[in-house]
């Protein structure tokens, strides 16, 4: 498409994705990797909230969270999700809806070994979503928890990652006089091509 060109060029999504995460590194103050993530549950009732991405695979976006927590019950479910990047700083946004499976073997084993000792400490400790009786409640599960498992705790078996395989990608880009820039990625399936096409904004 010759009129795709300069940020939305190329012909990989996940590439164009981590090269704007890359730029929006440089410019947002807190969490350029933060998404907005969205899931439905058992209800038809939509929630959403903030969550970190850690890695834009090949083929996939991945995030780590606790399993008993209401976002992963409801991912579970459902299995399928949808999220937003937004840049304020850069005035882009990626939305991207598609498929979710865990990702629960050695790479999550070797991510949660890369967080610090309070985190890894912190995520045997919480139990997410749960109600809390008080702050000074979870700080004495987190001493209890960190005479119990030491300096070097092993990955929880209720924790750990979730991969959003896309069926659909949106870039879009602030234009002059609300005329915006958007383009449109989407396939019938994981193993189908991708079909592009601009949108009106």
């Amino acid at each position: 498409m010759a009129d795709r060109t300069g940020k939305f060029a190329g012909e990989d999504p996940f590439e164009i994705s981590r090269q704007w995460l890359q730029e929006a590194e440089h410019s947002e103050i807190n969490d350029p990797n933060a998404v907005a993530l969205a899931t439905v549950d058992s209800n038809n009732m939509p929630n959403v909230r903030m969550v970190l991405l850690k890695d834009i695979e090949a083929d996939a976006f991945v995030f780590y969270t606790n399993y008993e927590s209401t976002k992963a019950q409801e991912l579970d479910s459902i299995q399928n999700a949808a999220f937003v990047m937004h840049w304020k700083s850069l005035r882009r946004q990626i939305r991207v809806r598609g498929h979710v499976s865990r990702e629960d073997g050695p790479k999550a084993d070797e991510y949660y070994k890369s967080r610090s000792l309070k985190s890894r400490l912190g995520a045997w400790a919480s139990k997410q979503s749960a109600p809390l009786a008080s702050r000074s409640a979870l700080v004495a599960e987190v001493a209890k928890v960190t005479a119990s498992k030491g300096l070097n705790p092993a990955r929880p078996s209720f924790w750990g990652g979730f991969r959003i395989e896309p069926l659909e990608f949106e870039f879009w880009a602030d234009g002059p006089a609300r005329l915006h820039d958007r383009f449109r990625w989407v396939r019938a399936g994981i193993d189908t091509p991708w079909k592009i096409e601009r949108l009106n904004p």
